[in-house]
């Protein structure tokens, strides 16, 4: 094995080391704003905003994001109303169309997971919250999402280290993530093995810390409220 070509490339993977975190943090984020609010219509309100909501969920948990990631950037491009529209500046943009596709997927999967811890919320603290007089608005500010949010950190870690995987897509439409400096470096001095285990590596360490902060996360906030 030639590592020596990996040295010397290096900084190449820094730079997609940073692009990685960059689409991580900025998707996570993005799913997490848009999912609260669609996982409180999915189980609080009844009718034909849950079942879009579900319908929406349904859809990107059911097709596979570089299918969607395709769609977006390729197939956007495909029409001419969108070419011609306000968006298009955007959507010809390779960071936009996988920071838009990585969103809205997580954003489907985080739904179902605070949909379901708040499902799963003890009967007991919501008639709590009703009999002192709490209306809707309020008990579920300060009753509803903490405790959902605090429950929904296990599963949730587990879909943040599926989404760090799935950034490595981001280089299928030409952005230089660490998977794509990888793929550099193969087509550079033909080594994959070598070019790929350092990819694996970078996935690696980062799944590490991602587990070591969410387990902070969980004895900081869920296993004290568990305990009670």
């Amino acid at each position: 094995m030639n590592f020596d070509a990996v040295g010397e490339n290096f900084p190449l993977y820094l730079t997609g080391l940073v692009t990685s975190l960059q689409l991580l943090v900025l998707s996570l984020a993005g799913g997490l704003v848009l999912a609260v609010p669609l996982a409180i219509v999915r189980t609080v309100f009844l009718g034909w905003p849950s079942r879009l909501v579900w319908l929406y969920t349904y859809v990107f948990r059911g097709t596979p994001m570089l299918v969607q990631l395709f769609l977006i950037y390729y197939g956007a491009a495909q029409f001419e109303i969108v070419r011609d529209s306000w968006a298009w500046p955007w959507l010809s943009s390779a960071t936009f169309c996988a920071w838009l596709t990585f969103t809205l997927n997580t954003a489907a999967y985080t739904t179902e997971i605070i949909a379901g811890s708040i499902r799963a919320l003890p009967a007991g603290e919501i008639e709590a919250a009703k009999a002192l007089g709490m209306g809707r608005g309020l008990m579920l500010r300060r009753i509803v999402l903490p405790a959902a949010l605090r429950r929904a950190l296990p599963a949730y870690g587990n879909e943040a280290i599926f989404m760090l995987h799935g950034t490595s897509l981001a280089s299928t439409v030409t952005l230089l993530d660490v998977t794509g400096a990888a793929q550099q470096v193969y087509a550079k001095y033909y080594l994959p093995f070598e070019a790929f285990i350092t990819a694996g590596a970078f996935y690696f360490v980062l799944t590490l810390c991602l587990v070591g902060l969410f387990r902070w996360a969980e004895n900081r906030w869920l296993k004290p409220m568990m305990s009670r």
